[in-house]
């Protein structure tokens, strides 16, 4: 770990004023599968099934089975419960919101005349909220081994920073840290300046506490057409509009566990909030093919998205040094004019790779008369695809930068694949579902325990051209949260459990 995070910080002091991580990079792509009530109860497996307006964003050639008109609303809310061990000490914390599933219109026909082989098609347009931001991270523990405030020392030491450098350059994080004294000069010969030092009493002991709000989520227009080739050959895609906005309000402290009132260092605290919005462009491919009664097998790629960030961040600090600076407050506001740091660039989001197989009892095409289906999905995400990108292409400084920050996602991150299962009986005009899906660790390093785990039930009805589905889903969390990272010792991290449970609810009518 502490050679990944070595490679990654080493970089040019213009851009260490506010770093990217590869979990910026996973924000937009370790994500569960979401949808319509019906797709998230039976565990998201949209590969090959069809005839749901969620294929949209999973399979469009699955719209191809649309022969009628059908306008789809899909609301629902999260309840994220999030427990974590920071250094053997447990912490848990709530917050629920709303999320909303697929949505929108799917335009069917059938071609009476089918004079060339074509029976039908379908056309589509809407959006899905493929990942909620919304959540709270808070945790605190005792720690005498490392300090946030190293993060700074390291990064004035290695730009060999002089003291103007200290007060101006790094006016988010490090600059913050020296004018409020948590940083200080090490005095050599003459009152020269040999050095830097953090005034917190790592040996004896601090408690950190680390507070994260954040918002927002990761949404998704498609613009899908499919065609029906003899009822056996479903060919699609769409076009995907990926439109995303993240805010984060981060608190984070650091007090004196020995309570001495002489070792010139009671607490720090630093506040940060940071906004990232992004739009761009992908495309979704796929088919479903019927090569006897019953069996349904769907493929489908999903390309990279090119989405285009502009964030903001903005950073206070306040350090009680005791008597020997008393409270200090500084903000990058007084530094930088009243205004935010920006930045703009471009994220390469990883390409995803479905494969999938149904069975369908009574395949049929009147689906009236269908009485149950069985249904698996494998996917696969190159997590390690995932890039950043300056969007001035000239910038030879921003390129060596995002070179540097994408040998960092390659060597912290790993393909990986994820398995879905599910099934559906129907006693019409009612349906009962059920599923599981299993999502695998992003992460190279083996000792960070991720994944999810989501076993999911609902129950559907539909009749005279109008339906209705709910559904829950109990999402098993494993996760590690990291509240600073170092390059010269190994990095202290909370480990993340808890559940997020899903109610989701989908209307539609038949047009």
């Amino acid at each position: 770990m502490q050679k990944i995070f070595l490679l990654f910080f080493f970089t040019i002091t213009m851009f260490s004023l506010f770093a990217q991580t590869p979990d910026d990079a996973l924000r937009t792509a370790w994500f569960t599968q979401n949808g319509t009530a019906r797709n998230v109860a039976v565990g998201g497996v949209m590969g090959s099934l069809g005839g749901d307006i969620t294929a949209n964003h999973v399979n469009p050639a699955g719209i191809g089975l649309y022969k009628t008109k059908e306008l789809v609303l899909s609301p629902g809310f999260n309840f994220n419960n999030n427990k974590f061990n920071y250094r053997n000490t447990d912490t848990a914390n709530k917050k629920n919101t709303f999320q909303y599933g697929a949505s929108g219109i799917v335009l069917g026909w059938a071609n009476k005349n089918n004079t060339n082989g074509w029976r039908g098609g379908a056309f589509a347009i809407s959006v899905n909220q493929l990942a909620s931001f919304n959540n709270h991270i808070q945790y605190s523990g005792f720690n005498n081994f490392s300090s946030f405030s190293e993060q700074y020392l390291e990064e004035l030491v290695r730009d060999r920073a002089d003291t103007n450098a200290a007060l101006s350059n790094y006016i988010f994080g490090s600059s913050l840290a020296f004018r409020t004294y948590l940083i200080d000069t090490i005095s050599g010969p003459g009152g020269s300046v040999a050095g830097y030092q953090s005034l917190v009493p790592i040996s004896t002991g601090i408690n950190q506490t680390y507070n994260s709000d954040t918002k927002g989520g990761y949404h998704e227009i498609a613009i899908g057409y499919a065609g029906n080739m003899q009822d056996k050959l479903y060919i699609g895609g769409s076009l995907t509009i990926p439109i995303v906005s993240y805010k984060r309000d981060f608190y984070y402290s650091e007090t004196d566990a020995t309570n001495n009132p002489n070792n010139d260092f009671a607490y720090f605290k630093y506040h940060e909030v940071n906004t990232s919005n992004g739009i761009g462009v992908g495309a979704k491919l796929g088919f479903i093919y019927k090569p006897k009664e019953y069996w349904r097998l769907g493929f489908a790629i999903h390309t990279p998205q090119f989405i285009a960030f502009k964030d903001e961040i903005r950073s206070w600090m306040e350090t009680n040094t005791e008597n020997y600076a008393h409270t200090v407050n500084e903000s990058s506001d007084n530094l930088n004019s009243g205004n935010p740091g920006t930045r703009n660039y471009t994220i390469q989001t990883p390409l995803r790779l479905i494969a999938s197989a149904s069975y369908v009892f009574r395949e049929v095409a009147n689906t009236k008369k269908q009485r149950a289906f069985i249904s698996a999905d494998v996917e696969f995400v190159n997590y390690d695809g995932a890039r950043f990108r300056p969007q001035n292409a000239d910038d030879a400084i921003a390129k060596n930068y995002y070179t540097t920050a994408n040998n960092a996602i390659k060597n912290y991150l790993k393909s990986n694949f994820n398995f879905r299962l599910g099934g559906e009986l129907k006693f019409d005009p009612w349906m009962f579902r059920a599923g599981i899906a299993y999502y695998g660790s992003p992460y190279k390093d083996g000792a960070l325990t991720a994944n999810r785990i989501i076993p999911s039930a609902g129950i559907g009805y539909r009749n005279h051209g109008m339906f209705i589905d709910i559904t829950y889903a109990f999402s098993i969390v494993n996760d590690v949260n990291f509240p600073y990272r170092l390059n010269d010792k190994p990095n202290t991290y909370a480990t993340q459990t808890g559940n997020k449970q899903q109610v989701a609810l989908t209307v539609g009518f038949k047009l």
